[in-house]
């Protein structure tokens, strides 16, 4: 018989000559959670959250909790199997294209009367915005300044006007660049001027231009690095360029021979002959006349696409990184195993109460028997004393020879106590 774990020492029976007093029945549910408090922590199994088979069948209610252990289970892996998605979509670059709406406005300023040396001016100014930023969000929302979305911008004024040594107004990005809301030119004159505004959009990752036959060929005119060559791969792959016995080798077609000069070339190679056919992107140009009939303010607007980083990857990034929602798993957690851990010694005490109510006495022999068994272990006894105690093991046939023995030997050792103290040498 299985008996429950016995709380306090080892020993004989409480009462029983042989042994410490123990008490008598199973654990208590104080004294397993102490136990279970002193040993180190141990990582928790899933299989320590299953109840066990007799409890499922004593609760029928149980099954409810059984199920969502299995719910818990395939939401576990699906969480796993998104975590990993999010993770490769986060090497990838993610970009969304919106519009920037840019503001070109002009003032005029006339001349001071009675001032010597004053002259007419316009100035004109150059900002803008996403079109699709909440206004309301901006007080709480860091918003993006106008000068982060180029890497450089030309104003273009009329040559014939400011001469060749001050007709352009440049702005390129450096690495200490401070970034700014706008950009502003002024410039002394009466007349309406005809300007070309030059923005280079500062893309990330680069971006270039393709040479326009190959551009033609893959259907692709500004991109990344990577997309050009999958693009380029793609088109290899559709038109079965790949050769069939040396697969590192690519067999140029017509049009690939032209752009590529060769007739077979290498994966390898692919990045490298790339590089001659790959400009910088075309900058986004604007025409615009500076009108400076009257003194009122004049604006004109321009809508250009930009590319700006996914908010959806800020939210991944975050979902990844938060420990909260974990926490707190871990510490539900903790407690399932705790619970579990209650019925399994409330499920003991049960076993042990049933059995003994079942059939004291034959309980009672078990046990005792079980409690000599765990002496025997733990003082390393030889024997069983367990049936030595009782009458009939003295009725045994090896008895009389070994009582005969006994006596034999306590006989020689007394007669040599006796010859020692008389001096009596043999």
């Amino acid at each position: 018989m299985s008996l429950p774990q016995r709380g306090g020492a080892v020993g004989g029976p409480q009462g029983t000559p042989g042994g410490p007093k123990r008490p008598a029945g199973p654990p208590q549910p104080q004294q397993h959670q102490q136990k279970a408090a002193a040993k180190p922590v141990k990582k928790k199994k899933l299989a320590d959250k299953i109840l066990p088979q007799k409890v499922r069948e004593l609760v029928p209610e149980s099954q409810a909790y059984m199920d969502l252990l299995a719910f818990e289970r395939k939401l576990d892996t699906t969480i796993m199997r998104k975590r990993l998605d999010i993770q490769e979509a986060l090497k990838r670059p993610m970009k969304l294209k919106k519009k920037l709406r840019i503001f070109i406005s002009n003032t005029s300023f006339p001349a001071k009367e009675g001032e010597e040396g004053s002259v007419a001016t316009w100035e004109m100014r150059v900002e803008g915005r996403l079109m699709d930023e909440d206004i309301r969000a901006e007080s709480t929302k860091v918003k993006r300044k106008f000068s982060s979305f180029f890497k450089s911008l030309v104003i273009e004024l009329d040559k014939d006007m400011y001469g060749p040594d001050n007709h352009l107004v440049e702005w390129h990005r450096t690495t200490t660049t401070q970034e700014t809301d706008g950009f502003q030119v002024k410039r002394p004159g009466d007349k309406t001027v005809k300007c070309t505004i030059l923005l280079l959009l500062d893309y990330q990752p680069l971006q270039f231009k393709l040479d326009q036959r190959l551009a033609r060929l893959l259907g692709v005119h500004t991109q990344t690095r990577p997309v050009i060559i999958s693009a380029l791969w793609q088109y290899i792959k559709t038109h079965k360029l790949q050769d069939p016995h040396e697969k590192e080798y690519v067999n140029c077609d017509q049009f690939l021979k032209q752009i590529f000069q060769t007739e077979k070339m290498k994966f390898a190679e692919i990045p490298q002959r790339l590089n001659p056919l790959l400009n910088p992107p075309d900058p986004v140009v604007i025409k615009h006349i500076i009108t400076v009939e009257d003194l009122a303010k004049k604006t004109a607007c321009y809508d250009i696409d930009v590319e700006v980083d996914d908010t959806m990857k800020t939210q991944m990034n975050n979902f990844l990184l938060s420990t909260a929602s974990q926490q707190e798993i871990q510490s539900l957690d903790t407690k399932i195993h705790e619970t579990v851990d209650t019925i399994n010694t409330l499920k003991t005490n049960r076993e042990f109460f049933l059995s003994s109510a079942k059939d004291p006495q034959v309980f009672m022999n078990k046990w005792l028997e079980s409690q000599s068994k765990d002496l025997k272990t733990m003082t390393d006894v030889t024997g069983n004393p367990e049936e030595e105690r009782r009458v009939e093991y003295y009725y045994q046939p090896w008895v009389p020879e070994g009582v005969t023995r006994y006596f034999y030997g306590k006989i020689q050792q007394k007669r040599a106590e006796l010859d020692s103290s008389m001096g009596v040498r043999h």
